[in-house]
């Protein structure tokens, strides 16, 4: 089985959207920033539990994937990127008790009955500013950890696993039971912030991996032609 995140390399997946324009409806743009505003004002940030907000969760890019590709696969397909992330965060609003269903259901009658009304409007300055900050320093998920050694080292020669699909799985479908051969150790060791049910989540050594495009897709590629990934360590065989 694979889910609909599994999708690269695989064929026959009928018309493709080029659509080059980053935000095709202006909503999007609002969506997009209460996204970031969620992301800065997350309460596993230190900055954001001192900032006045009426918002006490903790919301990342991994809460966003989770909910968006928790959707039915038919209605993925259906959507447009940012109608999933609108998906994806009311469903999380609604989960969290910032909202009713029932509420979200009034709101929504209103605007299609009359397209027009004016959209709410507040200006929090504390929020602004935690979000610029946010958005300029980031929230790196590089972590320092003691005496975490690297299993793999540069020239390896390495074999992926075929882990159980999950919620959300941080390993390309196509790279699956592939060989490789190890390009880069990164300094150091990265967390995911949530852990996706097939090893990843705790902080771990990431690989640079250099796959012949052979091992992946035989003869339908051009010779001595390479991929290159980037792999938490959770998905490489065990040497031992």
């Amino acid at each position: 089985m694979k889910l609909q995140h599994y999708l690269g390399g695989l064929e026959g997946l009928g018309r493709i959207n080029f659509e080059k324009r980053v935000f095709v409806q202006p909503w999007e743009k609002r969506i997009f920033g209460i996204h970031v505003a969620m992301m800065a004002l997350s309460q596993h940030l230190e900055a954001a539990k001192v900032t006045p907000t009426q918002f006490k969760s903790i919301w990342t890019w991994a809460n966003l994937r989770k909910l968006a590709e928790g959707m039915n696969p038919f209605d993925y397909f259906k959507y447009r990127y940012y109608e999933k992330w609108l998906g994806g965060i009311s469903s999380f609003f609604i989960e969290s008790g910032y909202i009713s269903t029932a509420e979200l259901e009034t709101k929504t009658e209103v605007f299609l009955e009359k397209s027009d009304t004016p959209l709410p409007h507040n200006t929090e300055p504390a929020i602004d500013n935690q979000v610029i900050e946010y958005l300029r320093v980031g929230d790196s998920p590089k972590c320092k950890v003691e005496d975490l050694k690297p299993k793999f080292s540069v020239g390896d020669a390495v074999t992926i696993k075929n882990p159980l699909p999950t919620e959300h799985c941080k390993l390309p479908g196509y790279l699956r039971n592939k060989q490789g051969v190890i390009e880069t150790v990164y300094e150091g060791a990265y967390n995911y912030p949530l852990q996706t049910g097939d090893g990843v989540g705790d902080p771990m050594p990431i690989y640079s991996i250099k796959f012949d495009s052979h091992e992946i897709w035989g003869n339908l590629t051009e010779p001595k032609t390479w991929i290159y990934a980037d792999i938490y360590e959770a998905y490489i065989e065990d040497p031992s």
